[in-house]
């Protein structure tokens, strides 16, 4: 891989968050008043590509923001500069930098680090999942003393009513539920054994990639509508668990209210 190593990329994603202004950024919508960017957003995104693409030079991208993608390359960054953006908006702390390094169709490397947390989560696929320096794993809670971690799919509306019946049955076979305003650092939070659980109806990669590689090598099952890994390229249904078990237990619950993709 070009000799580019972790610890690289944690420098850099560290560097970035310097850029996550506690105040005076601009903020403006994408499309609707849910979506929103700030000058931290693009300051951040075009510092990690800069940087990333010096480390690993030929590389591709596939960025949430300014329709940045540039996917014909063995190597492909896959970034969220700030996951979790309305979050970071209000100054609430749960929002975090996102970055995946994806060869061919498998994610390699994952570094996410919510700065306001202090939490700094990685993985090296095949070596372990990480935060602040030390190993972390899943948890053995069972299904029904889970956490659930979900959303009503805020950027697609029309799909609120199908996640409420789907959240609903979880509920009433688990624990409790929680929403922290960000994917990556609740599938990480997952990877340090703080909950158990995790569905949102559509996600993008950015969203994920980083985060899921985590997650798996802390022991986690991420998994998309088919079963599979949710895809890298286009928009997917995510679910996770702790276990494969518990995973498989969601998507059964998930399908029996959504026989196929809305999208």
């Amino acid at each position: 891989m070009n000799d580019i190593v972790i610890e690289d990329v944690i420098r850099i994603v560290r560097e970035a968050s310097g850029l996550m202004a506690r105040d005076g950024f601009a903020v403006q919508e994408k499309g609707s008043r849910e979506n929103l960017v700030t000058s931290s957003d693009i300051a951040v995104q075009h510092f990690l590509t800069r940087r990333l693409e010096a480390v690993l030079p030929g590389c591709g991208f596939l960025c949430e923001e300014e329709d940045f993608a540039d996917t014909s390359h063995e190597d492909i960054w896959i970034i969220d500069p700030i996951d979790g953006t309305t979050n970071y908006a209000r100054g609430i702390a749960s929002c975090c930098i996102s970055v995946a390094l994806v060869r061919g169709d498998t994610p390699t490397m994952g570094v996410v680090y919510s700065p306001w947390r202090n939490e700094m989560y990685y993985a090296v696929k095949g070596s372990g999942a990480f935060c602040n320096g030390r190993p972390i794993h899943v948890s053995s809670r069972p299904f029904e003393d889970g956490l659930f971690f979900s959303a009503m799919s805020t950027y697609r509306k029309e799909f609120a009513r199908t996640c409420s019946d789907i959240i609903y049955d979880v509920y009433m076979a688990c624990n409790d539920i929680r929403r922290t305003g960000s994917a990556a650092v609740e599938l990480c939070m997952m990877a340090g054994g703080k909950a158990e659980l995790y569905f949102e109806m559509r996600l993008l990669p950015w969203d994920y990639a980083a985060a899921a590689l985590i997650l798996q090598e802390a022991g986690g099952t991420v998994a998309g509508f088919d079963g599979g890994f949710p895809s890298l390229t286009e928009p997917s249904l995510v679910v996770a668990a702790n276990t494969g078990a518990h995973c498989e237990r969601l998507l059964d619950i998930v399908r029996k209210h959504l026989p196929r993709l809305p999208y």
